[in-house]
């Protein structure tokens, strides 16, 4: 009698998980949890979703792996896995796309955008008068250099792992998390000596609101990276990646180059042009 498990196609049909009930629940669990702490509640339930979350995303990467170690990620499913990866980065851009299109709305018109939040009408001006902010050229630069530096180093050990260099590609993963890290410090340091705010109720305005959505949203995805790429440092440690089959990995440096060009675009802006002084006349 043939093998019950034996199959004549490229397709893997996934065995019945229990992560995507676990998951949606756990998020469901943070989601609330979120909002009561922000009214004043107890913050238990938002870290019990939050764990919830964690524990969902492990164990349900740990299965995607198990997986590919029983040879179910053929050739198909791999381009697959590539395509769902490269969607799930294009939501991500527009995700981006959101926040630069308040930022600019602000910053273009001026006048209306702070009318609107409740401030002061500056007569066209941005950023709003009185708000002192950061020289691109110092802290910003700085971290800048720092990603682009992470995105040589990432691509570093892709070319290691795809000479068989096992050494190198842990040497250019080890780089990239420590980069990931110091950018990850810089920018806090930078927000302990912010001299404007979030909140209108601290003297805050719109331009610290895009400048702290737009920015801390990127400073978000760059800790997420960076776990990302911490698996892929342990991994490959352990000889999980081969020269043709290291999709794990290559998921993560697409991430991470997603990552580095998404802050070129707010360095030129949230920075370097809000820096410029550029006065947008009233209509």
């Amino acid at each position: 009698m043939a093998d019950a498990h034996a199959k004549n196609h490229d397709y893997h049909l996934v065995d019945p998980s229990p992560w995507p009930f676990v998951g949606s629940i756990s998020a469901f669990v943070l989601a609330v949890g979120a909002v009561t702490w922000m009214h004043g509640s107890n913050p238990a339930v938002m870290i019990i979703g939050f764990l919830g979350v964690l524990y969902t995303m492990y164990m349900w990467w740990r299965d995607v792996i198990i997986e590919g170690n029983q040879n179910h990620h053929t050739p198909v499913v791999a381009l697959h896995m590539r395509y769902g990866m490269l969607m799930f980065i294009a939501s991500e851009v527009m995700f981006f796309v959101a926040w630069f299109w308040a930022f600019f709305d602000a910053s273009l018109f001026p006048g209306d955008a702070i009318q609107a939040s409740r401030a002061v009408a500056t007569g066209g001006v941005w950023p709003p008068e009185g708000t002192v902010i950061f020289d691109p050229w110092h802290l910003p630069l700085v971290n800048t250099l720092i990603l682009l530096t992470s995105g040589t180093t990432v691509t570093w050990a892709h070319h290691a792992l795809l000479n068989n260099d096992r050494k190198g590609l842990q040497m250019g993963l080890l780089a990239t998390v420590l980069l990931g890290v110091l950018f990850t410090a810089v920018q806090a340091y930078e927000y302990a000596h912010a001299a404007f705010a979030f909140s209108r109720d601290h003297g805050g305005n719109i331009y610290g609101s895009t400048f702290f959505m737009a920015t801390g949203f990127h400073g978000f995805h760059v800790i997420v990276g960076t776990i990302f790429l911490v698996v892929c440092l342990i991994r490959a440690a352990r000889g999980a990646f081969t020269p043709k089959a290291h999709f794990g990995f290559e998921a993560a440096a697409w991430y991470w180059h997603f990552v580095d060009v998404v802050w070129l675009f707010l360095f030129a802006s949230v920075y370097i042009w809000s820096s410029s002084g550029v006065i947008i006349p009233e209509h």
